[in-house]
């Protein structure tokens, strides 16, 4: 009961943001706007032509609408808070909203690792086992494929957003963040948080290392299966399938390495260049991975190229 009065005491959190660099803050207002609407064009016109060209309804591109419409959900989770916060003096978010905010993105974050090991799995039937594509791959297969990938995400952003959120506050809700992140929250919780820290190993280990090391298992096959076509033009149709999502899971997994596996200053003046750093890292995290995946998508991939070619000349002609 104590707990429970402890953290109703504490109704709103305090985002500190770029509040020490203000200086910084219209510049990045102005940049992470314009990515933001780059990230609603590219992702926007990804979804329209995998729902309205007939010759896109294949497995593959239902899985890239479903990641275009995830990191449009995952953006707006987290960008017009963080827009806000640049031209607001005070900084607040209430105790609810910031749940809400942090479920959003945690969950959003977490079908993301869900749903390119799906991607990775469809790559490998369709290149080590085409024949069977067909079978194996139908829809009764690849939509509870997509919507598990979803449920999966959101139980366990409702299993970590609730241990965060019924720990005590006692009265220090300096959030030293853009948002509401999970991991600076719990710092501001004055109880032991060893369970949240179990916890989130646990889904760590199972939201990030299982899928990489089954989309790495899945590549080594892929890999090796393309290697063993006897024509060169072969092996490039084929590696030409799978290039844009693996080129989307390194950026993806490589920037979530970048961020968490650098080492940290000890020295207390490059500890605070640092903390800048790494908050403006994860700010740009949050938005340049779900910008580069349209671009990623529409340059190497030939199907998606055309799709948006005859969309735009259609547009055009019917003006």
């Amino acid at each position: 009961m104590e707990s429970v009065n402890q953290t109703a005491s504490v109704a709103e959190f305090i985002l500190l943001g770029l509040s020490a660099h203000p200086k910084l803050e219209k510049t990045f207002f102005v940049l992470i706007l314009l990515m933001y609407l780059v990230i609603l064009l590219g992702n926007g016109v990804l979804i329209l032509v995998t729902v309205s060209v007939s010759r896109l309804h294949t497995p593959m591109y239902f899985f890239l609408g479903n990641l275009s419409f995830l990191d449009i959900c995952y953006t707006t989770s987290s960008v017009p808070l963080i827009l806000d916060s640049f031209l607001t003096p005070r900084k607040t978010v209430p105790f609810s909203a910031c749940a809400v905010q942090m479920f959003l993105s945690f969950a959003m974050g977490a079908t993301e690792c869900v749903l390119l090991g799906m991607m990775a799995f469809d790559r490998y039937v369709a290149i080590c086992n085409p024949l069977r594509y067909p079978v194996v791959m139908s829809k009764e297969t690849y939509m509870p494929m997509a919507a598990s990938s979803w449920a999966a995400g959101s139980a366990a952003s409702m299993v970590q957003t609730s241990l965060a959120m019924r720990l005590p506050f006692c009265g220090n809700n300096i959030i030293n963040h853009f948002t509401c992140e999970i991991l600076a929250v719990l710092k501001l919780a004055c109880a032991d948080i060893s369970i949240n820290v179990i916890s989130m190993g646990v889904t760590n280990v199972i939201f990030l290392g299982v899928p990489v090391l089954f989309i790495f298992v899945s590549y080594v096959f892929i890999l090796t299966t393309i290697l063993r076509i006897p024509s060169a033009e072969g092996r490039k149709k084929a590696f030409s399938t799978c290039s844009a999502h693996l080129t989307v899971v390194v950026v993806f997994y490589g920037t979530i390495l970048f961020m968490y596996g650098k080492p940290k200053s000890k020295d207390p003046l490059g500890a605070d260049k640092q903390d800048l750093s790494d908050k403006l890292i994860s700010l740009f995290y949050g938005v340049v991975t779900p910008m580069l995946n349209p671009i990623i998508y529409s340059l190497r991939n030939k199907d998606v190229k055309a799709a948006v070619r005859n969309l735009v000349s259609q547009k055009c002609f019917t003006q």
